[in-house]
């Protein structure tokens, strides 16, 4: 299968969707498909990557930045020269991962050239424009959205609650294509004392860990709220955010006692999360969220909201803590009954290790090409 992959966001950039896209593409080519990427230029940035399997290759384009997102590029809408591309290397499929010019261009050119077209729904940026005060803009964004994605083959989401809200607002073709989880990366083992001591935590001392973009679209403020009446009740609490994002200047003034890690990738990242206890993640704007399988990998306490990845893998007070969609209060609680309820720590982080260790990448491969194969043959319909 040659695979052409249209994508606005891969690593050096760190968000779940660029880690699982580079995933994806890796695992294909591993298994002897002929990949190619097409993205945007990024600081950093290499067109051959040593650490790619014999398959893989880059096309890198002109970028500008996102508005309001910086640390996110968008590729130009080279139709013209994407036309150029597939019509002297032409793909078997072409899949279009992002929505912004560089895909809509990729979407018309494989179009215009007859090659089969599949898309996967990764952002819920429609919502990021209420969380920005762009609430007028809300329609217009998902009918794009609509649009865009009703003219592929298929669409892949990450959950099987992601499909139906998807279907219910007029997406057709919606197939389910879950995520896996590193569990060689992400585990407890990594755990480090002497990481702990250098956020001033001493021998027995509750770690609260936040992992993700620092910014209003993230829901944050609810992390720190939550931690808050955490260190009400154990005042020997600690907080630690990783990541980076507009809102922490702000957050580190009002609140000098946590710790800012800032952005960590690979093995760094996965001391991170092994050396916290519990995990705050109230975000409401994920189509999965990656970070909550990577707590619970590594042996974390996690604490989210009953939908997306939460929803997905997690049974409340078995092998994590979900609250209610979208109830503040209620994750609040949740986040204060964790400290309340410390003796069963050991037990729901052993499960949340054992529920991590049966996601694995190379089920994501098979479901992945296997859906690339019935577009390509036609069948898209009996996808997911």
């Amino acid at each position: 299968m040659k695979l052409s992959l249209v994508t606005e966001t891969y690593p050096p950039e760190v968000n779940g969707v660029a880690m699982t896209l580079q995933r994806l593409v890796r695992g294909l080519a591993g298994r002897g498909h002929s990949v190619e990427v097409v993205r945007p230029r990024q600081a950093g940035a290499m067109a051959l990557d040593p650490a790619d399997p014999s398959g893989l290759r880059h096309v890198l384009v002109p970028s500008l930045p996102l508005p309001f997102y910086n640390e996110l590029r968008l590729g130009l809408p080279l139709y013209l020269r994407l036309r150029r591309l597939w019509r002297a290397r032409r793909p078997d499929i072409v899949h279009i991962a992002t929505e912004g010019g560089l895909g809509g261009a990729a979407l018309f050119a494989a179009r215009h050239l007859g090659v089969p077209v599949s898309t996967s729904f990764h952002t819920n940026f429609h919502q990021y424009t209420q969380q920005y005060m762009f609430r007028a803009m809300h329609g217009i964004a998902l009918g794009y959205l609509r649009g865009f994605h009703n003219r592929a083959a298929c669409t892949l989401v990450p959950t099987a609650q992601a499909r139906q809200e998807l279907e219910a607002q007029g997406f057709q073709r919606v197939g389910v294509m879950t995520r896996g989880v590193d569990g060689h990366l992400y585990h407890p083992q990594r755990r480090d004392e002497a990481l702990r001591r250098t956020w001033g935590v001493a021998a027995g001392d509750p770690v609260y860990a936040y992992v993700g973009r620092l910014a209003v679209e993230k829901n944050i403020e609810l992390a720190v709220q939550s931690f808050l009446r955490v260190q009400a009740r154990e005042p020997r609490a600690h907080f630690v955010l990783v990541g980076d994002g507009p809102a922490r200047a702000g957050l580190a003034q009002r609140y000098p006692q946590f710790h800012f890690a800032g952005m960590r990738r690979g093995e760094d990242l996965a001391r991170h999360y092994a050396s916290a206890d519990v995990f705050l993640f109230p975000s409401t704007t994920e189509t999965f969220g990656n970070v909550v399988t990577e707590a619970l990998a590594s042996g974390l306490v996690v604490v989210c909201y009953d939908y997306a990845a939460g929803r997905e893998h997690i049974r409340s007070w078995s092998n994590g803590v979900l609250a209610s969609f979208g109830d503040s209060l209620a994750f609040t609680t949740a986040a204060e009954e964790t400290i309340l309820r410390r003796a069963q720590w050991p037990a729901l982080r052993a499960a949340a290790r054992s529920t991590a260790e049966g996601i694995t990448w190379e089920r994501v491969f098979e479901s992945f090409e296997g859906t690339l194969q019935r577009v390509i043959a036609g069948t898209a319909g009996t996808a997911g």
